[in-house]
């Protein structure tokens, strides 16, 4: 069962719940019992699939156009 990560407006506390996909925008109370929660953008869903190129890496030093003399 997936778990979903929510944030507590009044007391700040941050919690965890295990529930189906279907329940995970219903309302849910922190630990210490408030009602007034929001739920947060899980790291898994805003994380990238790895297909992604890395970024190129910083030419050496003395390399590039203004820095090894290319510019005339």
């Amino acid at each position: 069962m997936p778990r979903y990560e929510y944030r507590c407006r009044p007391c700040g506390e941050t919690f965890e719940l295990s529930r189906p996909m279907a329940e995970s925008s219903d309302p849910a109370s922190c630990p210490a019992g408030h009602e007034d929660t929001v739920k947060l953008l899980s790291t898994v869903a805003v994380g990238g699939s790895g297909s992604a190129a890395a970024p190129a890496a910083a030419p050496a030093a003395g390399g590039g156009c203004c820095g090894g003399g290319c510019c005339g």
